[in-house]
């Protein structure tokens, strides 16, 4: 449980949300017996409705993991999506790049290597669409870094912002956790007050941040 809803809701949330094809479901039953981090069921859900309805043709991924949630993406978009998605980590790279050849979206996504700041500050690619899902005290300059690469009228979506509550509660806050913590608060309040952007924190997996790019 990620300390953002009742369990009883979680429960009830996955127990509707259809499978996922067995590729997908293989890499699920991967993380989870590996301690691997990916997006919750009903974040993945989210994800598939909003780029259904937005329809990018270029997507940016910070955080590539086991690349579950670029896979997720790819398939949301019928496999017409260009999708790069950044990862530091070798051995997740490694895993990555053997998840995505045996998929049938191999040749639309480019896993690119290094510390996302660099990657970033370096990229000269316009995107319709962009998902942060990697070190949640280093979101702020990720979105600054990232906003510049976003297209006017596109989304940014951030995941674990709430991070197991523990940023809507000291109550929760564990001692080694706390800078984390507040520089994620910083983050959030950001977000929201920055002009020339709409933004939107919902307490859904372990809370995502929404922000929509002004035209």
């Amino acid at each position: 449980m990620s300390n953002i809803n009742e369990e009883y809701i979680e429960e009830y949330i996955r127990s509707i949300i259809p499978d996922n094809n067995e590729h997908l479901k293989e890499l699920e039953i991967y993380a989870k017996e590996n301690h691997i981090p990916i997006i919750e069921p009903e974040v993945a859900q989210l994800l598939k409705v909003i780029l259904k309805s937005k329809k990018p043709q270029k997507i940016l991924e910070v955080g590539t993991a086991i690349g579950y949630s670029a896979l997720i993406m790819a398939e949301a978009t019928g496999g017409k999506s260009s999708i790069h998605t950044i990862e530091r980590n070798e051995n997740m790279i490694k895993l990555a790049e053997e998840n995505i050849s045996i998929s049938p979206y191999g040749d639309r996504i480019k896993i690119i290597e290094g510390e996302a700041e660099e990657i970033l500050s370096n990229l000269d690619y316009i995107y319709d669409f962009i998902f942060l899902d990697a070190a949640k005290g280093q979101y702020l300059e990720f979105f600054n870094l990232s906003i510049k690469l976003l297209k006017p009228g596109g989304l940014l979506v951030c995941d674990n912002v709430l991070f197991r509550g523990m940023v809507a509660t000291d109550s929760l806050v564990v001692r080694r956790k706390k800078t984390i913590v507040k520089r994620l608060r910083s983050f959030l309040k950001y977000i929201n007050d920055i002009e020339g952007y709409t933004s939107c924190i919902m307490p859904l997996g372990d809370g995502v941040a929404i922000i929509y790019k002004e035209s």
